[in-house]
């Protein structure tokens, strides 16, 4: 492999560009139709200094098994200490990158005392797996093209390079199945702008397309016929920086068709809705603050509100009070602490703290039916602080003697910034109109100026404006000038 790189430094240009640009291009549109019985259930290959891994198990939608992650883990950490690679790509093969964890066989594991620790030890292996590729110190560049969900948001999220495309189907839909949303939710659902993290983590509701990197969850959003020229473009980089890896990418990106506004449906009164609803601490209150919104005079808003108090019901209560009880947690934690706290609430579930996980998978997984499932306890009054300890209280007894999460030592310290090149958040914003920013003037903003500063400070990034805008339109107001004009930007804290 060192020879056959050396070799292939030294051809020209042009013919490093062919030879890259047919091998990528054969690599990414590896027709799914082809027998892969036969093949690993994740591939590996070497294009120059990219690294590329691509989950291979297209008819299960790429679910993660253990023999994924034992195959995955020790190549990563091989590619963040090796000098020869400089960009880590990830992607799935078919209409997924990865559906999430194959949750079938852990619940099966966890259903027999000998096969127990054999659940268990998935998700310790895969919550660790998700903090390597969060905090290795190279560029990683993860492919969200299709459908992203539980454990395939776990390999993507935390990535520098999140890209979405127009097939890409994101969601945490744990709840659903009597379970509780992992892979480092809880620390960034927990950040994500107002309680937008929040009400996707309890309702398990999907985003789609464009409004994956509206929101902040993608850094990137490019037509998905572009990722074979998006890998050959980042492979032909001799020694790619961070900053030249987000060059490249955003040469590759597409416009919205209509500038100026953003495609996703929680924006607006929708989003203020889910800001408000969204916000308590409590579960319970959660729903009565829904109640009122049944009543609101906007009709899109009081159906919105009617919708998810019933997708609300359908979710496994314990499930609704551990998932908030996290995200909570976790805003203040890091991604290690989040990930083990996580760790433990999967064990609880494996170990017996509730039914709910097996309850859950079964009706909905294998028998798929469409009837709420029999969740004990059946009503939110009856989950207790009693309930709830078993999967937080170190002292449960569901939570003795689990094998310790660990990650490699000079990691543990490593910086966690999933927003860096994403889209600036809505905290940015503020901090720029009341002059708290970096970059913030003495002086009051106009919204062009506002504007003006972040797609400078961006780079002129694709969505910027349109982040702002809608960020303004639901959070200031404008001032007066003292002359009879309004336009001074003032943050509107009761909003």
């Amino acid at each position: 492999m060192w020879a056959r790189t050396l070799i292939s430094r030294r051809m020209s240009r042009r013919g490093v560009s062919a030879v890259q640009r047919t091998r990528a291009i054969a690599h990414h549109m590896m027709s799914t139709s082809a027998n892969t019985s036969e093949q690993p259930p994740v591939i590996f290959e070497s294009l120059l200094s990219t690294r590329v891994y691509k989950l291979n198990r297209p008819k299960k939608l790429n679910a993660l098994d253990m023999s994924m992650l034992e195959l995955l883990r020790p190549k990563i950490e091989e590619w963040s200490k090796s000098p020869l690679c400089g960009v880590i790509w990830g992607s799935g093969e078919g209409r997924a990158f990865c559906a999430g964890g194959d949750v079938a066989g852990v619940v099966a594991d966890a259903s027999a005392a000998e096969t127990r620790p054999r659940a268990v030890e998935f998700f310790r292996k895969e919550f660790e797996l998700d903090y390597i590729l969060g905090a290795v110190d190279k560029p990683y560049v993860a492919i969200m093209d299709g459908i992203t969900m539980g454990g395939g948001v776990g390999l993507s999220v935390l990535a520098s390079f999140r890209v979405a495309t127009e097939n890409t189907k994101f969601a945490m839909p744990e709840t659903k199945i009597g379970y509780c949303p992992d892979v480092g939710a809880s620390f960034f659902m927990s950040r994500l702008d107002g309680e937008l993290g929040t009400y996707l983590a309890l309702t398990g509701e999907t985003i789609s397309g464009r409004a994956v990197f509206e929101h902040g969850i993608a850094t990137h959003y490019i037509p998905a016929k572009r990722i074979p020229m998006l890998l050959e473009s980042i492979s032909s980089l001799e020694d790619p920086k961070f900053t030249q890896i987000n060059k490249v990418i955003e040469d590759n990106v597409s416009e919205p068709e209509t500038p100026g506004t953003f495609t996703s449906d929680f924006v607006g009164a929708k989003r203020i809705a889910i800001d408000y609803a969204f916000a308590h601490d409590k579960v319970e209150d959660i729903y009565t603050a829904l109640g009122e919104l049944k009543s609101d005079s906007d009709i899109s808003i009081s159906k919105w509100a009617s919708d998810t108090i019933a997708a609300l019901d359908m979710r496994s209560p314990t499930s609704l009070k551990i998932a908030l009880r996290a995200i909570r947690a976790g805003k203040s934690m890091s991604l290690f602490q989040a990930l083990q706290m996580e760790y433990q609430i999967a064990a609880a579930y494996c170990n017996g703290a509730s039914t709910d996980f097996k309850t859950g998978v079964t009706a909905v997984l294998v028998e798929k039916t469409k009837e709420r499932p029999q969740w004990n306890p059946a009503t939110l009054e009856e989950v207790t602080d009693e309930i709830l300890d078993k999967f937080f209280n170190p002292e449960s007894v569901y939570l003795q003697n689990l094998p310790e999460f660990s990650v490699p030592e000079h990691l543990k310290s490593a910086p966690i910034r999933p927003s860096r090149f994403a889209l600036p958040t809505e905290l940015d914003i503020k901090d720029m109109v009341i002059g708290e920013h970096q970059a913030s003037g003495d002086t009051g903003l106009t919204l062009d100026e506002l504007v003006s500063n972040f797609e400078n400070l961006y780079d002129h990034k694709t969505g910027v404006r349109e982040k702002v805008m809608d960020t303004v339109a639901r959070k200031c107001q404008v001032v007066d000038n003292a002359d009879g004009n309004k336009v001074w930007l003032k943050w509107n804290y009761s909003s």
